[in-house]
């Protein structure tokens, strides 16, 4: 769930609760959202979007995009837990990217999110690689479950699998592109409504 926390023309901030009640850092689905929703209450195609101290510059693209720069992206060294290799991915959240099955999602993910290794959770892919710059992947989101779509996850499993170049992540709930460029993830893709 999406709260609006306070906003302007240019800019909203908001605070992002996931069903058990928790707060998530960031969602660049969530932040997807509350740009298009600001763009369309204020006619601005360039707003900014602040989550929990965090700001997202977003551009409105006249074919419905919308562009999004999340700023660092950190990509560890792959570790092992109870058989399964995964790379840790901060994208201003804690990931971990099992390339494998997507299918493996439902018993990897509830597996690593609530492990002591992270002790905050973690959001969980499993991603297999496509071919160069194409990605099939399925998310396990900490304090959700299984979602059909993540822009942090898309940008976690470009940068796991991929580092830079543009990455087209496909998910159960539509495609997400990544550009990635000396450790800095740019998210494309639509909000629309349903």
């Amino acid at each position: 769930m999406l709260e609006v926390l306070d906003r302007s023309a240019t800019s909203v901030e908001i605070a992002i609760w996931n069903p058990d009640g928790s707060q998530a850092e960031l969602s660049g689905n969530g932040t997807r959202i509350a740009a298009a929703w600001l763009a369309a209450q204020t006619g601005e195609s360039e707003v900014t979007v602040e989550v929990a101290g965090r700001v997202v510059k977003t551009r409105l693209g006249g074919s419905g995009d919308i562009e999004q720069d999340l700023g660092d992206v950190e990509v560890g060294v792959a570790e092992t837990i109870d058989g399964v290799t995964f790379v840790p991915v901060s994208v201003g959240n804690p990931h971990a990217v099992v390339i494998g099955d997507p299918a493996d999602v439902e018993t990897v993910g509830p597996l690593l999110e609530t492990h002591p290794r992270f002790p905050g959770r973690t959001n969980v892919q499993v991603a297999r690689i496509d071919g160069p710059g194409e990605v099939t992947a399925r998310v396990w989101e900490r304090g959700v479950g299984e979602t059909l779509s993540s822009g942090t996850s898309a940008v976690a499993v470009a940068a796991a699998t991929h580092g830079d170049g543009d990455v087209v992540v496909h998910f159960p709930g539509g495609d997400l592109r990544v550009r990635l460029h000396d450790g800095r993830a740019t998210l494309y893709g639509r909000a629309e409504r349903v």
